[in-house]
This record gives C-alpha cells, sequence and structure tokens, in this order.
C-alpha cells in the first residue's frame, strides 16, 4: 500500500467515525441527556407536590383517547413551579388495556394507567423554535419511559423527525402546540 492510499483510508476511517458518532448522537443531543433527565425527575417531584401523580393524586374527567395517549385520557393544565421555573403544565394520563372503559380507569386507576406524557413549558430561550417546551413520558411508576434504544424520553423529545411529540403538536391551532385550552 502506497502513501497516498494510506492517507485516504485514513481520511475515509475518519468521516466514516463522525459520521457515525453524529448520528448516534443525534437523538440524544435534543432529548435524554443528562439535564433532560434530572429536570424531568424534578419535574416529576414537583407534580407529586402539587398532588398531580400518585395513588392520591387529584383525579378530574375521564375521556375516550386517541393515538398515542391511550384509550382513555385524563387530561388537565395546571400551573406549578419546577426549579424556579413557574409555568404552564399540561399533563396526560393515559389508561390502556384490553377493552378498557372510562368505568374501569375510574373504578381501579392503578390497574389501567400505562403511561403519563406531559408538556411543561420552559424558561424563554430553551426552544424558542417549538415555543420552550419540554416534554417527557413517564411510566406508571414514575420512571421515565424510553425509547427502544434506551433513550430517556424527557426534553426536546423527536425533535426534527416526521412523528412524535414535536412533530404532532406543532400542527396544533395557534402556534401554540397545545390542542386544548
Amino acid at each position: 500500500m502506497n502513501l497516498k492510499s494510506s492517507v485516504i483510508i485514513g481520511f475515509v476511517t475518519v468521516v466514516l467515525i463522525a459520521i457515525s458518532s453524529i448520528s448516534v448522537r443525534s437523538d440524544q443531543q435534543w432529548f435524554g441527556g443528562p439535564d433532560d433527565v434530572a429536570f424531568a425527575k424534578d419535574l416529576w417531584s414537583a407534580m407529586q407536590r402539587a398532588g398531580l401523580v400518585g395513588k392520591d393524586a387529584k383525579r378530574t374527567q375521564l375521556r375516550v383517547g386517541t393515538h398515542p395517549h391511550g384509550a382513555i385520557l385524563e387530561s388537565s393544565m395546571e400551573t406549578i413551579t419546577v426549579n424556579d421555573v413557574t409555568s404552564t403544565l399540561v399533563i396526560k394520563h393515559s389508561y390502556r388495556g384490553n377493552g378498557v372503559t372510562i368505568e374501569q380507569a375510574l373504578a381501579d386507576p392503578a390497574t389501567f394507567l400505562e403511561d403519563i406524557t406531559v408538556m411543561f413549558k420552559r424558561e424563554e430561550g430553551y426552544d424558542t423554535a417549538n415555543q420552550n417546551w419540554f416534554w417527557a413520558k413517564y411510566n406508571a411508576d414514575g420512571s421515565l419511559d424510553a425509547t427502544p434504544n434506551g433513550v430517556q424520553l424527557g426534553g426536546r423529545v423527536a425533535k426534527g423527525k416526521p412523528k412524535g411529540c414535536i412533530a404532532c403538536h406543532s400542527k396544533a391551532f395557534g402556534n401554540d402546540y397545545l390542542f386544548v385550552k
């Protein structure tokens, strides 16, 4: 092998390593990183203190849901404080199960609660392109859900992707990412 071939192979190797590291980090730059996970834990704690999650959480009216949020939904919009930021929180409790009804979810929420998804309006500059919303999907036990490859679902979830939280909510009327007021 001559010097020119070695240089070309070395250059191609460096480029391939750079490309692979970009693709591995592409999801994690927007969500699931240490800062996002820490904030999601603080957000869960704030929701617990406000009585919005947990076995003694205040209940709101249940309704028939739509994909991806579950067969039965319980939604509310609240104002809470997380790390000295007082802002809007949209919270959805998703109830699922074979043929689950509103009556069943009301009578035995612990059996049918599958996940809790939230939007929390962060401070100005957090993600101006997407109205500064922080997104999280929690399992019923309060742990953060994750993608199949293990990236935790807290932060700018699915930013830049054709499907997911931001892609769907960016279509809401009024450019505020909210389908309800």
